[in-house]
């Protein structure tokens, strides 16, 4: 672990993060976390906390969290499909070879209708793609 601390903390929510200013020059050197904004990766907006007023430095630095977080996200997100396709794959592998008729049973309807409007939903993105170009 290093050493050296950075100045901001991010606490990552759902939509964004509550911003931190970490502070360890103090008398017991313990560390200090000081809310200072709130940032919405959604909408792009960055609310100080309170009757704080945030210094270009601080916008900067919540500016470039902001991107690399939303980087981060499209990853992840790209990350999950292909993690479902494997899924579908390893489900198919366990109807074929391992599904009991009772298990068969309990999931069959939900995965054709998840199945079927995956597809619908798939099929008409490509051709809106082909008649695009």
């Amino acid at each position: 672990m290093s050493t050296e601390l950075p100045e901001y903390y991010f606490r990552v929510r759902e939509n964004g993060a509550a911003v931190f200013r970490i502070d360890t020059e103090n008398r017991q050197r313990r560390i200090e976390m000081d809310q200072i904004a709130m940032a919405n990766i959604r909408n792009g907006e960055i609310k100080p906390h309170g009757d704080r007023t945030l210094s270009e430095a601080d916008l900067d630095t919540i500016r470039n969290w902001m991107e690399e977080r939303r980087q981060v996200l499209a990853h992840r997100d790209i990350d999950d499909i292909h993690r479902a396709v494997d899924y579908l794959n390893l489900t198919t592998q366990w109807v074929q070879s391992k599904a009991t008729d009772e298990q068969l049973e309990a999931v069959t309807d939900a995965l054709l209708l998840a199945m079927h409007d995956l597809r619908s939903t798939l099929v008409r993105k490509k051709a809106d793609r082909l008649l695009k170009d």
